[in-house]
């Protein structure tokens, strides 16, 4: 693994550098540990930006691209910034079937953005995900790292009023 350079103000703390380099150890190569340091950099930095893809790369002694094939794969990873509250909707067939398109309109129409953009304000994102894997609770929407399942129009401006209650306050 190679030092970390400073690269537009992305770099891990010195911590974190030693939590990889602790990851690292417990795989038979640094590719192996690629997923879990996109995590730790999304988490650090808010998103993955190409100068954040790069700097993964470097700390783990892999080329852009290696990077760049799992960032775009992965409907986890961003790579641009997002508001205080990522609205995930699952819009596989499920929950598809279940209303989760006109869910999706729904909150597009309330919060004046198109999916994949953020509000004004900064404080919402509107994203569709592939599968949330509840289908159980269709529609489902994950707010942030918590699961609404059965989730309606209505409960889903219950959700987005108490949101904009607590200022951005996660």
């Amino acid at each position: 693994m190679s030092a970390a350079v400073s690269i537009n103000s992305h770099r891990f703390s010195e911590a974190r550098l030693a939590e990889i380099a602790e990851l690292v150890k417990r795989y038979p190569g640094a590719q192996s540990a690629l997923m879990p340091v996109l995590y730790m950099a999304q988490e650090d930095f808010g998103y993955l930006s190409m100068d954040v893809q790069q700097h993964v790369a470097d700390v783990l002694g892999l080329r852009l691209m290696q990077v760049r094939e799992v960032v775009t794969f992965y409907t986890m990873f961003r790579e641009k910034p997002c508001g205080t509250y990522l609205l995930e909707v699952c819009t596989n067939a499920g929950c598809m079937l279940n209303g989760a398109n006109e869910l999706v309109a729904h909150m597009c129409e309330t919060l004046g953005i198109k999916v994949g953009e953020t509000t004004d304000d900064g404080l919402f994102t509107v994203a569709e995900v592939e599968c949330a894997g509840a289908c159980g609770g269709a529609p489902v929407v994950q707010v942030n790292h918590t699961y609404h399942e059965k989730v309606t129009p209505e409960t889903m401006d219950a959700l987005i009023t108490q949101m904009r209650a607590d200022g951005g306050a996660v």
